[in-house]
Protein backbone atom coordinates (compact mmCIF):
# COMPACT_ATOMS: atom_id res chain seq x y z
CA UNK A 1 0.00 0.00 0.00
CA UNK A 2 3.16 2.45 0.84
CA UNK A 3 4.13 2.17 -2.62
CA UNK A 4 0.85 2.50 -3.96
CA UNK A 5 0.44 5.47 -2.20
CA UNK A 6 4.04 6.82 -3.30
CA UNK A 7 3.25 6.31 -6.74
CA UNK A 8 0.06 8.39 -6.65
CA UNK A 9 1.56 11.31 -5.14
CA UNK A 10 4.58 11.25 -7.56
CA UNK A 11 2.73 11.87 -10.37
CA UNK A 12 1.94 15.59 -9.44
CA UNK A 13 4.86 15.59 -6.67
CA UNK A 14 4.34 19.48 -6.05
CA UNK A 15 0.34 19.04 -5.24
CA UNK A 16 -0.93 18.22 -2.09
CA UNK A 17 -3.48 14.61 -2.73
CA UNK A 18 -6.16 13.89 -0.24
CA UNK A 19 -6.43 10.62 1.52
CA UNK A 20 -9.83 10.33 -0.28
CA UNK A 21 -8.33 11.17 -3.54
CA UNK A 22 -5.77 8.57 -3.29
CA UNK A 23 -8.48 6.14 -1.94
CA UNK A 24 -10.93 6.44 -4.88
CA UNK A 25 -7.72 6.44 -7.08
CA UNK A 26 -6.51 2.94 -5.86
CA UNK A 27 -9.71 1.79 -4.95
CA UNK A 28 -9.13 1.75 -1.07
CA UNK A 29 -10.46 2.38 2.08
CA UNK A 30 -9.36 6.15 2.95
CA UNK A 31 -8.59 4.93 6.47
CA UNK A 32 -5.90 2.52 4.99
CA UNK A 33 -4.82 5.62 3.20
CA UNK A 34 -4.38 7.75 5.97
CA UNK A 35 -2.51 5.17 8.32
CA UNK A 36 -0.01 4.88 5.59
CA UNK A 37 0.26 8.50 5.71
CA UNK A 38 1.12 8.50 9.36
CA UNK A 39 3.77 5.38 8.15
CA UNK A 40 5.22 7.91 5.51
CA UNK A 41 5.09 10.93 7.47
CA UNK A 42 6.96 8.88 10.04
CA UNK A 43 9.81 7.83 7.86
CA UNK A 44 10.34 11.27 6.41
CA UNK A 45 8.87 10.61 2.86
CA UNK A 46 5.93 12.51 2.62
CA UNK A 47 4.35 16.15 4.20
CA UNK A 48 1.10 16.48 5.59
CA UNK A 49 -0.87 19.36 5.67
CA UNK A 50 -4.27 19.82 7.37
CA UNK A 51 -7.07 22.08 6.60
CA UNK A 52 -9.19 22.57 3.23
CA UNK A 53 -6.16 22.96 1.31
CA UNK A 54 -4.25 19.80 3.29
CA UNK A 55 -3.32 16.83 2.32
CA UNK A 56 0.27 15.27 1.35
CA UNK A 57 2.95 15.28 -1.42
CA UNK A 58 6.47 14.10 -1.39
CA UNK A 59 8.95 15.23 1.00
CA UNK A 60 12.01 14.64 -1.21
CA UNK A 61 12.15 13.67 -5.26
CA UNK A 62 10.90 10.33 -6.50
CA UNK A 63 14.65 9.72 -7.66
CA UNK A 64 15.44 9.79 -4.07
CA UNK A 65 13.18 7.40 -2.42
CA UNK A 66 14.47 4.00 -2.61
CA UNK A 67 11.89 1.22 -2.43
CA UNK A 68 14.50 -0.59 0.48
CA UNK A 69 13.18 3.44 2.22
CA UNK A 70 9.31 2.59 1.67
CA UNK A 71 10.04 -1.06 2.83
CA UNK A 72 11.96 0.17 5.92
CA UNK A 73 8.61 2.84 6.60
CA UNK A 74 5.95 0.54 6.58
CA UNK A 75 7.63 -2.89 8.07
CA UNK A 76 8.33 -1.85 11.24
CA UNK A 77 9.79 -4.84 13.66
CA UNK A 78 10.67 -7.26 11.31
CA UNK A 79 11.20 -10.41 13.02
CA UNK A 80 12.26 -10.43 16.23
CA UNK A 81 14.62 -12.53 17.39
CA UNK A 82 15.79 -13.28 21.02
CA UNK A 83 18.83 -15.22 20.18
CA UNK A 84 21.41 -12.64 20.22
CA UNK A 85 23.86 -14.82 17.59
CA UNK A 86 20.83 -15.14 15.59
CA UNK A 87 19.50 -11.08 15.78
CA UNK A 88 22.88 -10.01 14.62
CA UNK A 89 22.70 -12.31 11.05
CA UNK A 90 18.52 -11.18 10.70
CA UNK A 91 19.66 -6.82 11.46
CA UNK A 92 22.50 -8.16 8.32
CA UNK A 93 20.63 -10.08 6.19
CA UNK A 94 17.97 -7.08 6.29
CA UNK A 95 20.32 -3.93 6.20
CA UNK A 96 21.33 -6.31 2.73
CA UNK A 97 17.95 -6.86 1.51
CA UNK A 98 17.41 -2.68 1.96
CA UNK A 99 20.51 -1.94 0.36
CA UNK A 100 19.48 -4.04 -2.96
CA UNK A 101 15.79 -2.34 -2.91
CA UNK A 102 17.48 1.11 -2.56
CA UNK A 103 19.05 0.52 -5.95
CA UNK A 104 15.63 0.71 -7.17
CA UNK A 105 13.56 3.53 -6.88
CA UNK A 106 10.50 5.32 -6.85
CA UNK A 107 10.88 7.06 -9.89
CA UNK A 108 11.66 3.89 -11.65
CA UNK A 109 8.49 1.99 -10.34
CA UNK A 110 6.19 5.00 -11.87
CA UNK A 111 8.09 4.80 -14.76
CA UNK A 112 6.97 1.18 -15.10
CA UNK A 113 3.48 1.78 -14.04
CA UNK A 114 3.11 4.68 -17.02
CA UNK A 115 3.84 1.65 -19.56
CA UNK A 116 1.74 -0.98 -18.11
Amino acid sequence: MSLRVLAVLATEPDAMHTSAAIAEALKESAVMVRRTFLLLHKAGLIVQRKGPNGGAKLKVPAKQIGLGDVFDAAAGEWLAVEDKALAGLMKKVRDDAVAAMNEHSLAGVVKRLKKA
